[in-house]
Parts: C-alpha cells; structure tokens; sequence
C-alpha cells in the first residue's frame, strides 16, 4: 500500500484507526476453543466487525509464533482475510545483519505478504536497509516506546543533552523516506511526540497506547498532526476483548466505532475531510 493509498483509505472511512490483534487463547471466548482454530475464528470474527471502521490491522507475531507451526498457519490465514483497502502491520520487532535481515524482509513482505513491520533500530543502517528495498513495503521503525524500560536506554542524553531516541531519528530518516518509512511513537510520551515530529515532519506514526494503557486521542493528534494525518493510532485490548462473552464482536464492533466516530470529528475540524 502506498501514501497515497492510505491517505484515501484515511479521507473515505473517516478514520486513522489501527485495531490490534493481539490474540490470546486465555482471553477469547470460551466457546472458540472448540472450533478447528480458535485463533482465526476469533480474529475472522474482529476483522468482520470492524473492517469498515479502521484502515489497519496490527497483528502481534509474538501471540501466534508461540503456537509453531499451528500459529503461523493462523497468522498468515488472518493476514490473508484481511481486506485488501485495510494496512496490514506485521507488529515483528525484527532487526539483524543485513543477510538475517533480508531473510526477515522476505518472510513477512513475500511469504506473509504484509504491507509493514515493525523493525528494531538498535544494530544500525544495514539492519534496516534490507526491508526498505521492498517496493510499496513499510517498515515501523521503533523511535519512542511508552513501556517503563524505555527509560533505560531512549532517553539517555549524550554530551550535548541530546536523548538517544532523537540521534535515532535523525540518522534513521536519511535511510528512508515518507513513502517508506514510519515510527511507533508511543501515545503516553504525549508532549515528546511534538518532539518527534519536530525531527520527522513528514513520516507517519504508528502510535499504540490510547484506551487501555491510558493514552489521549486528543494528546495525540495535537502533538503529531501533520498535512497528511500522519497517524495511524492503534487500539487492542480495547476493541478485541470488550466482551468475552458470545457478543464479542458485537462489542468490538461498538467499541472500533466510537473510536472512529471521535476520529472523523477530528478530520473535519482540520478540514481533511
């Protein structure tokens, strides 16, 4: 999927949402457990009441790659059923040598054939590389986390009080460019995202963390606007596991709406729709 494409996508559903499909066997409904695949069933169910309210689909590899080869063949049959006018995000965290990298890249842009994945930026250029050379590929370059242990490294400050994160940025978007090339930014750093895009102003952002995890919409947008939206703002435990009862789609489906709704007031207030 193109900028181009996903700014339609953006501008004809009224919305910057990306639901997470973060899917635990502990957490789905009780009586998925006895189909076939309860992962798919579970996650066939979400798309289907959510696909007209959202523009991308994350879901986490780690939640499937436990499973071996049951998981992965629930993985690529969910990335396969979700709908074409919809980004679908490997959320992967790959980074390595270039070679090992390539290898990532083919896996999850041909094998897989997902739009994006989240990459890891910590071992330099020719880990990242690799996965840019894909055409109409995305990677999601790791910039700002909001987990605690991202204090123990991002915002270390070098001699010039300078945070690590930003010297990552800086360096990063000269191996990429806005067709290419996004962040996760997380949404409970709300003000440093300004930061953020202070240095990228250009790149979209993957930001998780509003709904459960305490994150602003309102936080967001305000800090990380840019002309083309540049937000894709991502909700998981808050729209999968509203229910756990039979209803759950239903649930979801009403809870990927309101987002939506809220979303589409915004476009019209920055006049983008």
């Amino acid at each position: 999927m193109t900028l181009h494409e996903l700014v339609a996508q953006i501008k004809k559903k009224q919305s910057f949402l990306c639901v997470g499909l973060d899917t635990d066997l502990s957490k789905i409904p009780a009586h998925l457990l006895e189909t076939e695949d309860p992962i798919f069933e579970f996650n066939k169910a979400i798309i289907d009441a959510t696909k007209e309210f959202c523009v991308a689909y994350k879901p986490n590899t780690a939640f499937y790659e436990c499973y071996g080869p049951k998981g992965w063949e629930s993985l690529k049959k969910t990335i396969d059923y979700i709908p074409k006018d919809c980004l679908t995000i490997a959320d992967a965290k790959r980074g390595d040598i270039g070679n090992t990298s390539t290898y990532y890249a083919k896996t999850f842009f041909e094998y897989l054939n997902c739009d994006a994945v989240t990459v890891a930026p910590y071992m330099g250029e020719d880990s990242i590389t690799p996965f840019l050379a894909f055409e109409n590929k995305w990677v999601i370059l790791l910039a700002l986390t909001s987990n605690k242990g991202a204090l123990d490294f991002q915002l270390l400050k070098d001699e010039n009080n300078e945070e690590l994160y930003k010297k990552v940025l800086r360096k990063s978007s000269q191996w990429g460019t806005q067709n290419n090339l996004m962040y996760v930014v997380g949404a409970t750093r709300a003000e440093e995202i300004a930061e953020v895009r202070a240095i990228v102003p250009n790149h979209f952002f993957l930001v998780p963390g509003i709904g459960a995890q305490g994150g602003s919409l309102e936080d967001v947008v305000q800090f990380g606007w840019n002309e083309n939206c540049g937000l894709l703002v991502n909700s998981s435990r808050g729209i999968i596991y509203a229910s756990t009862g039979k209803d759950f789609a239903e649930k979801a489906k009403n809870e990927a709406q309101k987002i939506q709704q809220e979303m589409a007031q915004i476009l019209l207030q920055k006049s983008f729709i």
